[in-house]
């Protein structure tokens, strides 16, 4: 027994040093997505400030592609010691039923470190096309052939208006797919009259009255369009759709370095100057504990799973 006790005590000594001592060397935030994608901008946003607090260079390393698979499989299968993290958009949740072989489990192969903010979905259209409001949009789609640009197949820009069009509302959009700034130009230009976007391209010209916001796709409505309603208020009781963006870690991953880093993510959505670049780009912080993000997480992929099967949507 005493051999026993004194061994157990060398093992918890061995861990508290090994925990104290992180982070001892460089932290690298795998980025999902391609330089300058709304992701990368909010991972060197929290590189910065969580390499300030911990004394370590936080390096981002973009590798896109399949949608965000490749970079998730590459952190999941890296060691799993808090140095590798895997940065990452809902698309995380969504991917493991919209492709065939997504290559992970988004519940057991990671765990959800820190969610890094969100911003919702957003709903609308050029100012020449006769609707103001949700009812009148869907009243004019009845009657009438439309299209709406998201951007991309299989994003939660695609998906929610796919919910709400074809799954609530049950009329006939036609979906038009491009990558995000795109869409909210071929809105802009006349070329969609119609667009299911995340908010930060478009609300600068929903602001200039280029475009005209219809509904916001979360919760509660937005700072940035406070006089905006949810489509959760027009009727659609729990709609939700955002894009948000979190950290997750391989599974046997130590949970105090887990803990430690979810705190300091979290601090760093808080920073002054981090709050003014969330407030440029239309995005809100999403500090949460590592429990409640847990539950979000599988939430988000129950949701989005059962609506993809639902409305047999499928990423080529």
């Amino acid at each position: 027994m005493k051999r026993f006790v004194i061994g157990l005590l060398a093992t918890l000594l061995l861990a508290a040093k090994s925990f104290a001592a992180f982070p001892e060397k460089p932290i690298r935030f795998v980025v999902a997505f391609a330089p300058g994608s709304s992701t990368d901008i909010v991972a060197r946003l929290i590189a910065e400030q969580v390499s300030a607090a911990l004394g370590q260079p936080v390096f981002v390393e973009n590798k896109p592609g399949a949608g965000g698979n490749i970079a998730t499989q590459g952190v999941m299968n890296g060691p799993a010691d808090g140095y590798t993290l895997l940065f990452h958009s809902v698309a995380y949740a969504v991917n493991p039923t919209l492709f065939g072989n997504a290559g992970y489990d988004a519940v057991k192969d990671l765990q959800a470190v820190a969610l890094a903010g969100f911003t919702p979905n957003l709903l609308y259209v050029h100012p020449d096309v006769k609707a103001n409001n949700l009812p009148e949009l869907l009243a004019l789609a009845r009657n009438g052939k439309l299209a709406y640009a998201s951007s991309g197949n299989g994003t939660t820009t695609h998906l929610g208006a796919e919910w709400l069009f074809r799954g609530l509302a049950k009329v006939d959009v036609t979906h038009v797919p491009f990558q995000p700034a795109a869409a909210t130009n071929a809105v802009v230009s006349g070329q969609v009259p119609i667009a299911s976007t995340s908010m930060p391209p478009a609300v600068p010209f929903a602001k200039t009255g280029k475009v005209r916001p219809i509904a916001v796709m979360s919760l509660k409505r937005s700072p940035a369009l406070p006089d905006v309603p949810t489509v959760a208020e027009l009727g659609y009781k729990d709609f939700e759709a955002n894009t948000w963006f979190a950290v997750f870690a391989p599974a046997k991953t130590p949970t105090a370095v887990l803990d430690l880093l979810n705190a300091e993510i979290n601090k760093a959505q808080a920073v002054k100057s981090v709050l003014e670049r969330f407030d440029n780009l239309s995005l809100e912080p999403g500090r949460m504990d590592r429990a409640t993000l847990r539950r979000y997480v599988e939430s988000e992929v129950l949701k989005w799973g059962r609506l993809v099967k639902d409305l047999n949507i499928k990423v080529e």
